[in-house]
């Protein structure tokens, strides 16, 4: 069925010469023009999940709608708001650096701040990294790692982890252990393979022939929040020194204290080759990524005068990105962030543990630091069951939505779910949200699985049965 799709009055907007009139001038019309202008499959997937709220502002660890309702963000845009949303110490500092009128991205030349924030990543990080390339995004990073491990060591083979997830360029995505986002985008890079996580074994089988670059791995990974079994990286390490590949940790989100470590790699004593970072590093404001690597790595892609410029990124080291990382570490540092990650983590743990004994349809309870996710199962009862395989037959993960749609509607909760077809609810609070709210999640969580393992299950299904009838038809 053709969708109705509003057109922007053109002329209107060529009158308006100011940002605060223009977005005034077009509230209540944020799904309207992106319907038209932008991806519309988006947008029927939250009028589906009733998300399709009209956002008018942020305030740390909230978004207000248009109806003035706060809303608890335990999405923090995939992890980029660590700071929480408008930190007004970061807003001090870009407001000061726009002022000073930077001489920013001279490109034949160097910048300052680019080499202030490059240095300060270096000395929060192991010791085996010594040099950054500054780029704009996560999967710039891995791109970036990507190359630097076929030009530091003069092999093909890059070997990564299924369900790992590493941006969606075309690099990244070769390396994506995701099928849901690499279906129609091939032939992708050739040489890459996907080996599972946590299987030393298969990462020794991987590595025999001689022929790999680098493996890349995430310490939790993102799609499902699994985090990296005891010993599995520090294998990793020396099963890649052994066999001359590089070890690249992608910390794109799990970096700057989420795990409540700076680095997540730290609770394992990983020293590896690269190292790659973005989304909390732009404390919300300016894109801002990095790829960090040892000297020996940097020394062998840009080896010569001819070789100086083999690889960048046009805004990568801008003075407002450079400034935003900067702010942002000053804020980490200043507010004890990291340690309390760690604090709130381990009682978020202690709040939500026991949901996986109480419930039936919570398999699992797990990660690390603020970032946190539980799985769910199908119940043991016959009826419970059939309701729950009614629901996955229509589409496989939609019983974990009847739990994050509840969450939303009724306590004004944002979380997600944590991959294509699984049922792992994810959050990532920002590292500033009070423990009020912390608590406050916990309890309308075990309100809401309560109602779903009740014989209220009923109108759960129905839930469910509306939503897959929903995405069926916006299909």
């Amino acid at each position: 069925m053709a969708t109705s799709v509003p057109r922007t009055d053109k002329p209107r907007n060529r009158e308006i010469n100011d940002l605060a009139t223009l977005r005034s001038a077009h509230a209540g019309h944020a799904l309207g023009l992106n319907q038209r202008y932008l991806n519309r499959q988006l947008g029927r997937v939250l009028q589906t999940l009733g998300f399709d709220r009209e956002w008018v502002r942020g305030e740390g660890p909230y978004l207000i709608d248009s109806a003035g309702q706060s809303y608890l963000d335990l999405y923090a845009g995939y992890g980029v708001f660590s700071l929480g949303r408008n930190h007004p110490f970061v807003k001090a500092q870009l407001h000061q650096l726009l002022d000073s009128d930077p001489p920013s991205l001279p490109q034949l030349g160097v910048s300052t701040l680019a080499g202030l924030l490059a240095k300060r990543l270096v000395e929060l990080a192991p010791a085996s990294l010594d040099a950054a390339v500054l780029t704009s995004s996560g999967t710039e990073s891995v791109e970036s790692a990507l190359k630097l491990a076929r030009a530091a060591t003069g092999r093909s083979r890059i070997l990564y982890c299924e369900r790992g997830f590493h941006g969606l360029t075309y690099g990244s995505l070769s390396v994506n252990g995701n099928e849901e986002f690499r279906e129609h985008f091939g032939p992708l890079l050739p040489g890459c393979e996907a080996i599972p996580f946590g299987d030393l074994d298969a990462l020794a089988i991987a590595l025999e022939q001689g022929d790999v670059a680098g493996f890349i791995v995430e310490p939790i990974q993102g799609k499902g929040v699994y985090v990296a079994p005891e010993g599995y990286l520090a294998g990793a390490q020396r099963l890649c020194r052994q066999a001359g590949a590089l070890l690249i940790i992608d910390e794109v989100q799990t970096g700057l204290g989420r795990s409540g470590r700076f680095l997540a790699l730290e609770h394992w004593g990983v020293e590896p080759d690269m190292v790659t970072l973005s989304k909390a590093l732009s404390g919300g404001y300016v894109p801002v990524g990095a790829l960090l690597a040892s000297r020996a790595v940097f020394d062998a892609t840009f080896s010569s005068m001819e070789r100086s410029v083999v690889h960048g990124s046009t805004f990568g080291g801008g003075d407002f990105a450079a400034g935003a990382g900067l702010a942002s570490l000053m804020a980490i540092e200043q507010e004890g962030l990291v340690e309390r990650a760690r604090e709130l983590g381990d009682l978020l743990m202690d709040l939500t543990r026991p949901l996986a004994e109480r419930f039936e349809v919570v398999r699992e309870v797990r990660g690390l630091g603020l970032m946190w996710g539980l799985e769910l199962g199908p119940p043991s009862g016959p009826a419970a069951r059939r309701v729950w395989e009614q629901v996955e037959r229509r589409q496989p993960g939609l019983f974990a939505q009847l739990v994050t749609v509840p969450l939303f509607r009724e306590h004004h909760i944002l979380t997600q779910v944590a991959g294509h077809h699984m049922n792992v609810i994810k959050a990532l609070p920002p590292l500033t949200i009070p423990e009020h709210e912390l608590r406050r999640f916990a309890e309308a969580l075990e309100a809401v699985l309560s109602a779903v393992e009740s014989r209220l299950l009923r109108r759960y299904a129905s839930l469910g049965l509306g939503l897959g009838r929903r995405a069926a038809r916006a299909r």
